[in-house]
C-alpha cells in the first residue's frame, strides 16, 4: 500500500514484521556503506522494536562503521533505572554489536537544557542517515506528543511535558506499574530533526496502535497526529502487522 509518499507493508505477525523490516534495513545500511565510510542511525526504544532489533543483529552489517544515536529519554530517572530508554537500547542492541560510537542523551547530573544543547551539537557532527522508530498510541513520534509537536520546530532537541495518553502507554507496555511512576517530562529529538534523515523505517506492531496507524495513514496531515508527517517524507516505510493495520485492511 501507499499513501502520499508513505510506503506501507503489512505482515501476518509481529515476528514476520520484524524480520522483514530488519532485512530491508540491513540491505539499505549495506548499500549506504558502499557510498560512504560511516552511517549514522537514530534508534527508538520501545517494546514495539524488540523483534526488529533482534532480527537486525542476525544480518551481516559492518557495525564498526555505524554511529548510534538516541531518540528520546525521560527526565528524572536514575542512571541505572531499567526504564531509561538508553538502558533499553544498551540491553537490546548497543552492547551486542561492535558499534563505532554510541551517543546517549542522558548525562548524569546535567541540566535538561544542557542535554539539549549538547545533543544538538552531536546531531550536527553526526547528521542522521537512518531512523528506526515507532508510533505512539496518541500518534506521537519520539516524544513529540500532539500538544507539543511542531512540524517546523526550530530546535533539534527539546524538553517536553508528556501527555496522559503517552504516559499511560508506558504502563500498557509493561515498563511501569502505574501512571504515577511514569516521569512527566522528557528530552526528545524534534520532528524536523528526524525528518532530515535520508531513510526512515517505522515499525509499528500491536492492536493498541491500530487507531494511531489509521489516523497516520488516512487522517489529515496535522500535528494532532504527529506521525502523519511521515506521509511527506521521500523515503519512509511503515511496517505493520495484522493487528496494527486492522483499520487499513
Amino acid at each position: 500500500m501507499n499513501k502520499d509518499l508513505l510506503d506501507i507493508k503489512i505482515y501476518d505477525t509481529r515476528e514476520q514484521l520484524g524480520f522483514a523490516a530488519a532485512l530491508d534495513a540491513a540491505t539499505y545500511i549495506n548499500e549506504l556503506l558502499e557510498q560512504q565510510n560511516e552511517v549514522n542511525i537514530l534508534f527508538a526504544a520501545a517494546p514495539s522494536q524488540n523483534e526488529f532489533l533482534s532480527a537486525l543483529q542476525q544480518h551481516p552489517i559492518t557495525w564498526s562503521c555505524i554511529n548510534a544515536l538516541h531518540m528520546d529519554e525521560y527526565i528524572g530517572l536514575k542512571e541505572n533505572d531499567t526504564q531509561r530508554f538508553g538502558n533499553y537500547l544498551k540491553r537490546q542492541i548497543f552492547d551486542k554489536v561492535n558499534l563505532k560510537s554510541v551517543h546517549y542523551l542522558f548525562v548524569e547530573n546535567a541540566l535538561p537544557e544542557d542535554i539539549c544543547q549538547r545533543y544538538s551539537e552531536i546531531l550536527d557532527k553526526y547528521p542522521v542517515d537512518i531512523v528506526f522508530m515507532g508510533i505512539g498510541e496518541n500518534g506521537h513520534i519520539a516524544f513529540n506528543d500532539p500538544h507539543v509537536a511542531l512540524f517546523d520546530d526550530p530546535a533539534q532537541v527539546k524538553i517536553v511535558v508528556l501527555d496522559a495518553v503517552c504516559r499511560e502507554q508506558q504502563v500498557h507496555d509493561g515498563c511501569f506499574d502505574s501512571i504515577e511512576d511514569v516521569p512527566e517530562e522528557a528530552v526528545t529529538l524534534t520532528i524536523p530533526a528526524m525528518m532530515k534523515a535520508r531513510r526512515i523505517f517505522c515499525i509499528v506492531p500491536a492492536a493498541s496502535k491500530a487507531n494511531a496507524v489509521a489516523e497516520t495513514v488516512n487522517g489529515e496531515i496535522t500535528a494532532a497526529c504527529p506521525a502523519s508527517i511521515l506521509r511527506t517524507h521521500k523515503a519512509t516505510t511503515l511496517y505493520c502487522d495484522q493487528d496494527s493495520a486492522k483499520y487499513l485492511i
